[in-house]
């Protein structure tokens, strides 16, 4: 590694562990701490913006959760956008890594075409961000529960989830998504395997499992008939979001 890159690493290191550092951001609300910094993946030369949402209390063996973001055109922040959502499993105990999966000067995610295809570069782009993250981190929070990494992405974020559960399922424990519609699931009982689904559009054909491979692999499949696919970010209302939260720590607590 880089001398740049240890000093700055040795620097993030004091940044999350010290209790009151200038940087953190205490929510009274939800007694979390919010940073915001980026990776750096030398192979790729590319930045990986992440937000981290910490407990208050000491995080020692606490559960990872991983966020990934909706399509956001590449307009940056997107990873900022689900606030709601990962402040509440901050609250909850989790320290929760969510991730800007796209930079300014991306190509822009397909839009004709077999998208399975055609959005399968920005799929894997995504899953190397995911699988970066986690190593990086295990380097520099040793101390959390590396057993209990759970996966969470919205829209095109659940379909790199998706696929990440696909090609990595010994390095999680659990791959949710809100509303994914491209990437099928793994047919497989671990790691383990959810999806909320909103109520204006239909995924594409094999991406959903059916009943019987819903039983076999013990898959769990929810439709929210008041909640639409816009709805899971920020944007939506805070019924409809105390109701993703729910469901999202019954999923983590299975």
């Amino acid at each position: 590694m880089k001398k740049q890159a240890i000093a700055f690493y040795s620097l993030l290191v004091i940044l999350i562990l010290l209790p009151n550092n200038i940087f953190a951001q205490l929510s009274d609300k939800e007694k979390i701490r919010e940073y915001t910094f980026d990776l750096y993946d030398d192979a790729r030369e590319r930045s990986i913006p992440v937000v981290i949402y910490s407990p208050q209390h000491d995080t020692k063996n606490a559960k990872v959760v991983i966020m990934s973001h909706g399509y956001g055109k590449n307009v940056g922040e997107s990873y900022k956008s689900y606030s709601a959502i990962t402040k509440e499993l901050a609250s909850k105990g989790y320290f929760v890594l969510s991730i800007q999966h796209e930079l300014a000067d991306d190509d822009l995610l397909a839009m004709d075409g077999n998208l399975y295809e055609t959005r399968m570069p920005n799929w894997e782009r995504g899953v190397k961000n995911i699988l970066f993250t986690i190593s990086e981190f295990k380097e520099i929070r040793p101390d959390l529960d590396w057993t209990n990494v759970n996966l969470i992405g919205h829209s095109n974020g659940g379909d790199m989830t998706m696929l990440f559960a696909a090609k990595y399922p010994s390095l999680i424990k659990r791959a949710i998504s809100l509303d994914h519609r491209r990437m099928p699931m793994p047919r497989v009982s671990s790691p383990k395997l959810y999806s909320l689904r909103g109520s204006d559009f239909e995924a594409d054909k094999d991406v959903l499992p059916t009943a019987d491979e819903q039983k076999k692999y013990s898959i769990t499949i929810v439709k929210l008939d008041d909640i639409k696919h816009g709805d899971m970010d920020d944007k939506g209302s805070p019924a409809q979001l105390e109701k993703i939260n729910k469901y999202l720590l019954e999923f983590l607590n299975d």
